[in-house]
């Protein structure tokens, strides 16, 4: 069920109106969006999900203004969607029926980063790419790296729990989530999680609340964990005949000890549109890897040679090191573009993040060949082979496609499931994902992440729409 808007409905005419004159008091002028035509770029994200114009959209500076906006939205009973960069792949930051946009993004300080401690404390508008340079001035590392890092902000990534190719080594944003200041709907301001790297004090809300997708609180503050930098970064790129023995590659990897940073799967397809941005890569290859290995000299040297050697035995065509940092980082501007060169491919394109089991990465490419045969839906896959995380992308032109689109994306979440895999690797569910959550988590739990949600935001007027399909719905 390809649904890009879920079934609720906009608030009135009247309520946006009210909403727009209280909000103007509340914040003043400067901080207000009104006029649809500055509202309208807010309808969207990067997702094909389906939104509408908001009544307005706050431009918090502080956390004060986050407070302001949850008191007129009490008090009118107005929906509220919390928006950082607005980067998100499945609609999470869409506005499905209108209300009041709270956009962070002018929420934009690095307070702090302490070099003893290893932590930064930032504002949910950095961006991510800012803060990667800002701690690697200090000799430091913070590793969640979404390719969308030039644009991408913090607190969208922690209420995504984005990942990245460097999660297969250093894991996902979770990971390095310490503490937050969180605001919730009622206007409460509550600090949860610590300065620490250990900590067992109660409920780990700070867990709960990354990856809550905006529906349970909006952060002002976070509190995030640095690693050192590492001395050295080699980077290996290694073409095979076919998709599945890229697969067996990692596999072996794996079984040799080798763990890199970083180990990125391309298709044939995508390995066309790298090619096409002018890396050079040789015709016929039916699967890529692009192997990032960090350390010091010797682990790097040690690692990279376990790399070549598992990729050859996986039978590949080409094993190449970049030899320059120019080479290594026209390789990565080539991956971290691919979603947009992929879009230039078809009229319509959507890309679900699914994740399975690492040893079960073969036979979910297979699956995929398969699905697209059976449904005649043009589909192509990339991802983060590391930790079994493929971005299979589907395309298609015209409107009458979209039942076989429809098709296909179910008998891939079936599929996915069936391997013991998750729906969602660093994406979330948002909008698109929600009328398929059954498949993957039982009715009992559903329910009881709703009471969790009740608990929070007892009137649902936090980001609605997200995560679950409305009650009565799609069997959730």
């Amino acid at each position: 069920m390809l649904t890009l808007r879920p079934p609720l409905p906009p608030i009135s005419a009247a309520l946006a109106d009210r909403a727009r004159v209280e909000l103007t008091r509340a914040l003043g002028v400067s901080r207000v969006l009104t006029e649809e035509g500055a509202c309208e770029p807010y309808a969207r994200d990067e997702s094909e999900a389906l939104g509408l114009v908001p009544a307005a959209v706050v431009l918090a500076e502080r956390a004060e203004d986050i407070q302001a906006t949850f008191r007129v939205a009490n008090a009118l009973g107005v929906p509220v969607v919390p928006r950082a960069g607005g980067s998100g792949k499945t609609g999470g930051a869409v506005p499905v029926n209108g209300g009041i946009v709270l956009a962070t993004q002018g929420m934009a300080a690095i307070k702090e980063i302490d070099r003893e401690d290893l932590l930064a404390v930032v504002e949910p508008g950095v961006i991510l790419g800012d803060l990667h340079q800002a701690v690697e001035r200090e000799g430091l590392f913070y590793p969640p790296d979404p390719n969308s890092a030039a644009y991408c902000c913090l607190g969208g990534n922690v209420a995504e729990n984005a990942g990245g190719p460097r999660a297969f080594k250093y894991g996902v944003t979770r990971e390095y989530v310490l503490g937050l200041e969180a605001l919730l709907i009622s206007g409460e301001r509550l600090r949860v999680g610590r300065r620490t790297v250990k900590g067992v004090t109660g409920y780990d809300l700070t867990g709960l609340l990354v990856g809550s997708e905006g529906t349970l609180a909006v952060f002002s503050e976070i509190t995030l964990r640095l690693v050192p930098l590492p001395e050295r970064v080699m980077t290996l790129v290694a073409l095979f005949p076919r998709a599945r023995q890229a697969a067996e590659a990692v596999r072996r990897m794996v079984a040799a000890g080798v763990v890199p940073r970083c180990m990125e799967f391309l298709d044939s397809t995508t390995t066309g549109a790298v090619r096409a941005r002018g890396v050079p890569v040789k015709e016929g290859a039916g699967g890529m890897l692009i192997v990032e290995v960090d350390g010091d000299e010797g682990a790097c040297e040690g690692s990279a040679a376990r790399v070549g050697d598992a990729c050859d035995g996986a039978g590949a065509l080409a094993v190449e090191v970049a030899q320059s940092e120019a080479q290594r980082e026209r390789l990565w501007a080539a991956r971290r573009e691919m979603s947009p060169a992929i879009r230039r491919m078809s009229r319509r394109k959507l890309s679900e993040d699914v994740v399975v089991p690492r040893s079960r990465l073969p036979a979910l490419l297979e699956d995929v060949e398969r699905i697209s045969e059976e449904t005649g839906v043009r589909m192509l896959s990339y991802g983060h082979a590391g930790d079994g995380n493929l971005h299979v992308n589907f395309l298609w032109d015209e409107d009458e496609a979209i039942p076989r689109v429809e098709r296909a994306i179910e008998a891939l979440f079936r599929a996915v499931v069936g391997h013991r895999g998750t729906l969602s690797g660093e994406h979330g569910i948002g909008v698109l994902k929600a009328p398929y959550l059954h498949l993957e988590q039982s009715a009992e739990l559903i329910e009881t992440q709703r009471r969790i949600k009740a608990t929070l935001d007892p009137r649902g007027l936090l980001n609605p729409g997200k995560i679950f399909w409305p009650a009565g719905h799609r069997g959730c």
